[in-house]
């Protein structure tokens, strides 16, 4: 799972009474985990450092869609439940250069 794939994902709610199947974008894999940001449709939530993605045949999303960036979260592997697609290079820069600015990184 390298950076920039877009995986179905098991995810609990953050008031943990639930859980629902989201699709995120992996940042960084290790052998027991992955840290990933989560991706909503809910494009009227939009944030400076969300990343606004098309649908495509490449990533597999169906609408509009933002990646979260301040989303965060480190999963173990098994909550992954397939993969969707994954970013282009200019998504991946994007989405890099939007990490920088969250995280207050020159």
């Amino acid at each position: 799972m390298p950076k920039g794939d877009i995986l179905l994902i098991t995810f609990p709610y953050s008031d943990l009474t639930g859980s629902k199947l989201r699709p995120a974008v992996v940042l960084i894999e290790t052998l027991l985990d992955f840290t990933v940001c989560f991706i909503t449709t809910q494009i009227s939530w939009q944030e400076p450092t969300d990343v606004l993605v098309m649908p495509s045949d490449r990533n597999g999303l169906r609408k509009k869609s933002l990646i979260r960036t301040n989303k965060i979260a480190t999963l173990d592997r098994s909550l992954a439940k397939g993969l969707l697609g994954n970013l282009t290079s200019s998504e991946i820069k994007n989405l890099n250069n939007k990490l920088k600015i969250l995280l207050n990184i020159s």
